[in-house]
Formats: C-alpha cells, structure tokens, sequence
C-alpha cells in the first residue's frame, strides 16, 4: 500500500494513477478547507489544481525532490503577486503542495493517509471552533478632533458596555487634524448596541466609528 507505484521506468498506467489520485485529493482537499470557512473566490480553485501540478513537476524531474522542490518554488513568486491570504488558506496550499509531492513519487498510498489525517484534523477544528476568538470581542476605530485628550476620554463609556477594552493604536488623519483610535474591546453581550455607538457619537463630535471582528487578514 505504501510503495511507490511507479516503476523504474515511467508507464502510461502509473503516470495516470498519479495524477488522477493528485486530482481527486486535491477536490477533497478544496472541499475540506472550504468547510464553513470565509475565503477568497480562487481558493477552491487553486487547491483542486495544486497537486497535479506538483506531481507533474516532480515526475518531470524523475523523482529528484531537490530540483522539484526547486522548480515549484519558483512557482511561489506568484504569491507575492496575489493578494494576502488566512492562515487556514496557505495551510490548505501547503497540503495540496505535499499531496503533489508524495503522488509525484508514486507514493499514491501515503497521500491518501496523508490527507485522511488532515482532513479529520481540519474538520474537528472546524467544528469545535478551535482559536477562534469569543463572539464578544470586537475591533473599535473611532476619529476624534485633534483638540480632544484620547487618553482615558471613553473609559466610562467602555465600563458601561464592554468587558474589557485596550487602546492598540493610535494614527492621525486628515494632515493631523484628526485622531483614529483603535480598541481591542469585549463586549457585554453578543451584539454591538445602538446606545453604545450613540454615546460615543456624541463624544467624538460624531465622527467616523467603525466597530466589527477582526478578519483573519489582519491578524497576518
């Protein structure tokens, strides 16, 4: 089961095993990482596409993992022509990159097991929600004028509605005219109120208030 499948001398036979077995996991893999997950459109896409292209390249250079890996690598400059991903997104990269691997070897056996692992893995993360932060906590961006004092100026605002509140930045805008502020806040509760974003209103001279989740791009 765990032997390579191809011989010493390449057949039409092992060359479409491999690369049907690379397609087929490399579908299973999309549809894995796709579970109840946020994503960018291409992400199903590139993970279907991912191992056959990985198996080709190493059967290509007859099973030489030194030059295959150095050959998909260059493959990899396209990351930095494409915009940023989750983490859970370029872990579903790297697992569709070591499936293309191990079937570009004949090794079809182990990156079934290989697969069956992560899968199982992904998918009880997915479903216990492990790492995912608190439904309650939020990401605040408020403007204020330059003439008012950030300091402490919505901790009595903050102890009413939240939790737990934490300044993590501060940047000006608007050729310094203007504050933006960023908390890191828990709130009470499961929703923002509209009471809570009134109050602040009205202190910030109702400016710009920006208050949701944090994406996953940001945490990068």
């Amino acid at each position: 089961m765990f032997n390579s499948v191809i011989p010493a001398a390449m057949t039409v036979s092992s060359f479409v095993i491999c690369l049907l077995s690379a397609l087929v996991l490399g579908v299973l893999t999309a549809l894995v990482f796709s579970f109840r997950s946020r994503h960018s459109g291409n992400l199903p896409f590139a993970l279907v596409l991912v191992p056959p292209i990985v198996t080709l390249v190493i059967m290509m250079v007859n099973g030489n993992i030194g030059a295959g890996l150095g050959v998909a690598g260059a493959f990899s400059l396209i990351r930095f022509r494409s915009a940023p991903g989750t983490a859970r997104e370029l872990s579903g990269l790297f697992t569709g990159t070591a499936i293309g691997l191990a079937c570009g070897m004949g090794y079809v056996g182990i990156a079934a097991l290989f697969f069956l692992v992560v899968a199982a893995t992904v998918l009880v993360l997915t479903l216990l929600r492990f790492g995912e932060n608190s439904r309650s906590y939020r990401q605040l961006r408020i403007t204020i004028p330059e003439n008012l004092d950030y300091d402490g100026l919505f901790d009595d605002i903050f102890e009413k509605y939240t939790a737990s509140h934490q300044l993590t930045k501060v940047k000006t805008t608007n050729m310094g005219t203007l504050y933006e502020l960023t908390y890191d806040l828990q709130i009470k509760g499961s929703d923002v109120s509209k009471d809570f974003i009134d109050e602040l209103r009205c202190r910030n001279g109702n400016l710009n208030i920006i208050c949701g989740r944090e994406s996953d791009k940001d945490m990068l």
